[in-house]
């Protein structure tokens, strides 16, 4: 980030949600509705038929990407630093008296 782009002191930094890692969570909303993956008994896993430990696996799948997307998209610690300063000072008006 340039000085040019760094935000001006005491401003939190604008945060973007718009990240490639967030269309990984497609990934588990799509998959479960693949239906010929789990249209099937065999094979079974400790006797459960592929539709019952599949779902098993989507839910894992799930939680996978989530925290995948989750880890590579949170601010930096310096980014949570400035907006946490940022909170503090909008919490304290002018003269320094607490506002509710």
């Amino acid at each position: 980030m340039s000085s040019a782009d760094a935000p001006p002191a005491g401003v939190a930094p604008r945060r973007s949600d718009r990240s490639p890692w967030n269309w990984l969570l497609i990934v588990p909303i799509v998959v479960p509705l693949i239906v010929p993956l789990y249209n099937k008994i065999e094979p079974t896993l400790f006797g459960w038929p592929t539709f019952y430990w599949l779902q098993l696996a989507f839910v894992v799948l799930g939680v996978l990407t989530t925290s995948i997307v989750y880890r590579m998209t949170r601010r930096s610690p310096g980014e949570q630093q400035a907006a946490r300063d940022a909170i503090a000072r909008g919490r304290t008006g002018q003269g320094g008296e607490r506002r509710p």
